[in-house]
């Protein structure tokens, strides 16, 4: 905060000195004035870069540090807290929250929203109309993620592993806040770019991400490839705790005024 105060103030300084070296052959347009507005716009300029490169190397270091939290095995979120035996919890925990004769269709409203069966263009086409919902399964024939340092892979069903990359962080995705990570590997295909979210099994018991070839793509939620999709995840080593917060976490964010 400290750095835009004394930005805005450098700002300010140009801006006035710069009409009074504008004014024409005045006595006021001495070299020494034109020297003070060179001065201060240099530091006008090196204050907001220093700003910048604060910002990216806060960026980074979160990004690394996301990556480590991360370190497990995670499987598709929503076939475990929407398990039979978890009805009770879903309805008891939107009960205290909406009252208990709307529990049942807030349960139903809130759970639709994140079993959608398509992506993409036929997403799109899907839901034009509305009554949209979003996918949250792990595509590419994925069933699990595995996070290990700066390496992700995924393997299948039977356990063959389907892709295995190192990534490095290259920015933000600004919509909803993402870490955006890029494949160190070329030809990475659809595992060339992962946008995660700062979720962790410690804070929010579970993941959220995307993964994708394109990045401008990955950065649409409502057009292109990657429509109404953002993949939901929790670890294969979850606690039965880990669970209930979960869904207790997931109806106060979507019930709670």
């Amino acid at each position: 905060m400290k750095h835009r105060k004394f930005a805005i103030l450098f700002l300010t300084l140009v801006l006035v000195l710069s009409l009074l070296a504008g004014c024409g052959n005045t006595s006021n347009s001495t070299p020494e004035t034109q020297q003070l507005t060179s001065i201060v716009a240099d530091e006008s300029s090196t204050s907001a870069s220093t700003e910048q490169e604060s910002k990216v190397d806060e960026n980074q270091a979160a990004a690394r540090q996301l990556l480590l939290n991360l370190e497990g095995t995670y499987q598709e979120l929503w076939p475990v807290v929407l398990a039979d035996e978890y009805n009770q919890l879903w309805l008891d925990t939107s009960a205290e929250l909406v009252g208990e004769e709307n529990a049942e269709g807030a349960v139903e409203k809130m759970t639709s929203m994140v079993t959608g069966t398509v992506t993409g263009e036929e997403a799109v086409e899907a839901y034009k109309d509305g009554n949209l919902a979003y996918c949250c399964e792990f595509l590419q024939d994925v069933e699990q993620f595995i996070f290990n340092g700066t390496t992700i892979s995924g393997v299948d069903k039977e356990g063959n592993e389907l892709f295995s990359h190192s990534y490095h962080y290259v920015g933000m995705e600004e919509i909803r806040g993402l870490y955006v990570y890029e494949s160190d590997d070329k030809d990475s295909g659809e595992f060339t770019y992962f946008c995660i979210a700062p979720d962790t099994m410690e804070t929010t018991q579970h993941i959220e991400f995307r993964y994708g070839s394109n990045l401008d793509a990955l950065g649409q939620y409502d057009a292109g490839n990657y429509a109404y999709w953002l993949a939901s995840g929790i670890s294969v080593d979850h606690t039965e705790e880990d669970v209930e917060n979960c869904i207790i976490l997931f109806c106060t964010e979507n019930l709670s005024e």
